[in-house]
């Protein structure tokens, strides 16, 4: 008997000095990714802030009301918000068929499409504006065939916006459409109802959680945008992300950019926060649903109508601008764009452009390091779900680089990062620095639910048996997810690769990166600069068009296994 109850005392505490364990390896984990965003994130951010509402010590709190009372800065509030609206609106109403087509139709080459279809939202915003300018600007397809121009048009950046948020309907409402069980609606049908009453009454209320959330994200890119309105929109339109680059770089108007930061800083945290409450609703709906739905052949005239028009959709709207942006790259006799892009004569560089494909691939790879090491310390303190305040704290501060303006850090990294001992505006680390902060997101939400997924009790039993936590990770979990970190770092590589809003500031004139070197093209006159922005905006989009293959291919394998 004394024995037996030695042993019921022992254990609970045993399991007591493993769970105070367990957090300090979560406290030690969080450590590194906390001081990371302190540093690079909100450092830079605050200093900028300060900078334009602060004076001889002193804030100055009034700028805000004189800011926001300006006729200009208001049309720029109107605008960002107003586009956002029928970008988002024009995106559902084009897409959500595609969703269907996708979730329920089964047809020759339906891969593939998935692919192409999936391209546009990993190219550079840069890229997306050049190739939409390589078809309705100056010169482009429209203009050559019927003398109509779109570009410096709210139009184009509406088409735009589509073309880049065209995957995010078809794959979040797509994913969530194919795993409900269709004999459902065919009830509603047999007991009398139309078949857009089924529709409305039994589909729709199901994928409701999947279109909201798919409608925030949407929202949310359109409404910060920069490089798509920055090429499409010309000096007529600004949103909030254009107008704080412009107040910044060309005006030098700290108080109003830090006016417009922190409007848009709340407008986005917002829309994070909307967005987090629709997922929880997203996931508890998915586990009431019936997910053994497989897809079938066209049936009846209506359904391989929608078929031929939805691919109509997709051969118009998201393969013809990147189609036209090549095409517009080999105008010239013997390839004469890509030859001029080794020269230096006539260019706006200190170096050839060519030098800027290297120059992205190795800041790319370097920030990729960074976002996996970062993000993967932090997905590892997160894997456990009895998270407290801290822990959700930390989850949130994670999303914040989403919710600032990526001009406002690039600039914040200027301004902050000059003084010993973060002297490190001469330095070139500071490019993937800010790269890797975009990335980090996408590593976190990558990994996190893989290692959610690993069962808890394997992790229990490494511990009873004396391993170290970081003997756990590498022998328990790290096995388990070793194919989710290669995405989650395909995705970094492809997000640093484009990032454009940060490093436009900090990229160096004898180093400049690939949507830099873009974007000052552009903005040259001649032919010769116009043909080279082309041509390098097509390297760009072959290299992440690249990448996202490869992603492709190691997030399902053969078997099917993540």
């Amino acid at each position: 008997m004394d024995v037996a109850r030695t042993e019921v005392a022992v254990r609970p505490e045993a399991a007591v000095r493993r769970t105070r364990a367990g957090n300090a390896a979560r406290l030690a984990l969080m450590a590194g990714p906390a001081a990371f965003f302190a540093l690079f994130f909100a450092y830079p951010v605050a200093a900028i802030v300060a900078r334009g509402l602060k004076s001889d010590g002193v804030w100055h709190l009034g700028r805000i009301v004189d800011v926001l009372g300006q006729d200009g800065i208001r049309h720029v509030l109107w605008f960002t918000t107003w586009q956002a609206c029928a970008s988002t609106a024009l995106t559902l109403a084009v897409a959500l068929p595609g969703a269907y087509v996708f979730a329920r139709l089964d047809f020759p080459g339906k891969q593939v499409l998935r692919a192409v279809v999936t391209v546009p939202f990993v190219l550079p915003t840069v890229v997306v504006g050049t190739a939409f300018l390589a078809l309705v600007g100056r010169g482009g397809l429209l203009d050559a065939w019927w003398g109509v121009r779109l570009d410096t048009t709210v139009w184009a950046i509406l088409l735009a916006h589509v073309f880049f948020n065209y995957a995010v309907v078809v794959r979040t409402v797509g994913g969530l459409w194919a795993q409900l069980d269709p004999r459902q609606e065919e009830a509603a049908r047999v007991l009398g109802a139309s078949p857009f009453a089924a529709w409305r009454r039994v589909t729709l209320p199901a994928l409701a959680p999947a279109v909201a959330a798919a409608t925030l994200m949407v929202f949310l890119f359109t409404f910060t945008s920069f490089g798509v309105v920055q090429i499409l929109g010309g000096p007529a339109f600004s949103t909030l992300e254009v107008e704080i680059y412009r107040q910044t770089s060309e005006i030098f108007d700290l108080p109003t950019a830090a006016v417009l930061t922190i409007v848009q800083f709340a407008a986005v945290g917002a829309i994070l926060a909307v967005h987090a409450w629709t997922v929880r609703r997203r996931e508890t709906a998915l586990r009431l649903v019936d997910a053994s739905v497989t897809a079938r052949r066209p049936r009846g005239a209506g359904q391989w109508a929608l078929l031929a028009g939805v691919l109509t959709t997709i051969a118009v709207l998201l393969v013809l601008p990147p189609a036209v942006l090549v095409q517009r790259s080999l105008t010239a006799p013997g390839f004469g764009y890509y030859r001029a892009l080794t020269g230096q004569a006539g260019n706006v560089f200190l170096v050839p452009p060519i030098d800027a494909v290297g120059n992205s691939l190795e800041y790319a790879l370097a920030a990729t390091a960074i976002a996996v090491l970062i993000g993967g310390l932090a997905a590892a303190a997160l894997a456990r779900r009895d998270a407290g305040r801290l822990v959700r704290g930390f989850d949130a501060l994670l999303m914040l680089p989403l919710g600032v303006s990526a001009v406002t850090v690039g600039f914040g990294f200027l301004i902050a990062l000059d003084e010993p001992p973060l002297d490190l505006r001469g330095s070139w680390i500071l490019v993937p620095l800010a790269q890797a902060l975009v990335g980090v997101p996408f590593v976190v939400r990558t990994m996190l639910p893989v290692l959610r997924a690993v069962d808890a009790r394997l992790r229990e039993a490494a511990a009873v048996l004396g391993a170290s936590p970081w003997r756990v990770w590498r022998e328990v979990d790290l096995p388990m997810v070793r194919r989710a970190l290669l995405v989650a770092a395909g995705f970094a590589f492809a997000v640093s690769l484009g990032e454009f809003g940060a490093t436009v500031f900090i990229a160096r004139p004898d180093n400049p990166t690939l949507p830099v070197a873009v974007a000052r093209l552009l903005g040259r006159p001649g032919d010769l600069n116009y043909g080279q922005a082309m041509a390098l905006s097509t390297i760009l989009m072959v290299v992440c068009a690249v990448a996202l293959l490869v992603l492709e291919r190691l997030r399902i394998d053969r078997t099917g296994e993540l």
